[in-house]
């Protein structure tokens, strides 16, 4: 759920105290009844007010089943557990986003073989192009690939 297409998991930052507390507060604000805890339909609520988005059902299932089946609900640890592993893969996908446009100088929203081997040029100008041209073989996605055997035949 909260992995990179690429597998790379996103990196573990520290939390500081300013987003900690928003969290508690969120927590707070979304625990009717004072309860302790948040049920499944806080938990949307939780999520509304800290990333702009109702989590699908899909979504809140994997949650709140990934805790503790039996009890359908999160205690305020488990909350800003949470919290903090979707925050830490929001920044990760907005900082491969942010790399891959800069490589995508034409505006195209892929990057052609070409754009490959020059954002490599400037950003690890040692490493062989063969290696940049394997790496791009095995992961661009195949209609690239297949683009660029044809320009290459």
């Amino acid at each position: 759920m909260f992995l990179s297409e690429a597998g790379a998991r996103p990196r573990t930052r520290e939390v500081s105290p300013a987003e900690r507390k928003k969290w508690v507060e969120v927590f707070k604000a979304c625990d009717e009844d004072n309860k302790g805890y948040l049920s499944r339909e806080d938990f949307k609520v939780a999520v509304v007010m800290l990333f702009g988005y109702k989590p699908s059902k899909i979504e809140a299932d994997s949650v709140m089943s990934s805790l503790n089946p039996s009890t359908s609900s999160l205690s305020l640890e488990e909350f800003v557990n949470i919290v903090r592993k979707k925050k830490e893969a929001q920044l990760y996908r907005n900082e491969i986003r942010h790399i891959f446009t800069a490589f995508d100088v034409h505006y195209r929203g892929f990057l052609t073989l070409e754009d490959f081997k020059k954002a490599f040029r400037q950003v690890a100008p040692r490493l062989p192009e063969r290696t940049v041209i394997e790496v791009f073989r095995k992961k661009a996605p195949f209609h690239i690939r297949m683009s660029w055997m044809k320009q290459k035949n």
